[in-house]
């Protein structure tokens, strides 16, 4: 396949994926819920943070935590009084547990009090064609907070060369425009062309059988490798072409 061809080729496959049908069976569903853009950022921070494991669960568990959160986020995370957190502990999604959901709720606080939101924290460190050093950042600003070290397993360090997946969704979510009403595009601060592909066994395989990516490894350095091939085929909105690996691999079986 020619480059030419393959661009064609991947992008009648954004055209087929990038839909609000894509929005029902994927945890993006739970920020599409909200109104406000503090709600809508934590709502799909949390979500993204358990996306891991079977779909179904995810939602169903996502769904819980925005329950606990009395269905407003934001309000939850910024006056929650200690004895709040008591109805997390139960909490468990694989190895997210009650406590570093509580921990992620103290986080998030620390982020909206000390460094001005979600947003400001990764503009703040912002390449222009990276996000990987602003997700570093945000990683070491949320943990400023006291905190259990197996909490700190639950984001990713792309600096450790780490794939990031699920915060590169995270991404994802909030700064790609709504033009299709899947991605939310609620950051206006970030575009389209820092964000990096968010990696995953399916993703990946797909691109190594077209060719977008030789690195056998689905790490920060395989990220790295995948984004340069992606931007080639569209400088501004790289991480358009998820929609086709992820549906190749999850829909197609390709």
């Amino acid at each position: 396949m020619t480059k030419k061809e393959l661009k064609e080729f991947l992008d009648s496959k954004v055209e087929l994926y990038n839909k609000p049908d894509f929005i029902d069976s994927d945890p993006i569903q739970i920020p599409h819920l909200f109104t406000k853009k503090e709600d809508i950022e934590i709502a799909g921070f949390l979500s993204a943070t358990i996306a891991w494991g079977n779909r179904k669960s995810i939602n169903k568990n996502a769904h819980q935590m925005m329950q606990l959160l009395d269905q407003s986020p934001f309000d939850f995370v910024i006056n929650h009084q200690e004895s709040d957190l008591e109805k997390l502990e139960p909490f468990v999604h694989r190895t997210f547990n009650g406590i570093d959901f509580i921990t992620f709720i103290k986080g998030l606080q620390h982020i909206y009090q000390k460094h001005k939101g979600l947003e400001s924290v990764f503009a703040k460190h912002a390449q222009k064609d990276s996000l990987q050093t602003s997700i570093h950042y945000f990683k070491q600003a949320f943990f400023e907070i006291e905190h259990l070290q197996r909490t700190q397993k639950h984001i990713s360090d792309p600096l450790k060369n780490s794939a990031a997946k699920r915060i590169n969704m995270f991404l994802r979510w909030m700064v790609r425009p709504n033009n299709t009403n899947v991605d939310l595009g609620i950051w206006k601060s970030l575009s389209p062309a820092q964000l990096s592909c968010p990696l995953d066994v399916h993703s990946g395989n797909v691109a190594r059988k077209l060719g977008l990516l030789q690195r056998k490894q689905n790490d920060g350095k395989a990220v790295a490798e995948l984004d340069a091939a992606l931007r080639q085929l569209d400088s501004q909105d790289p991480v358009k072409y998820d929609f086709a690996l992820f549906g190749l691999g999850v829909f197609e079986k390709f």
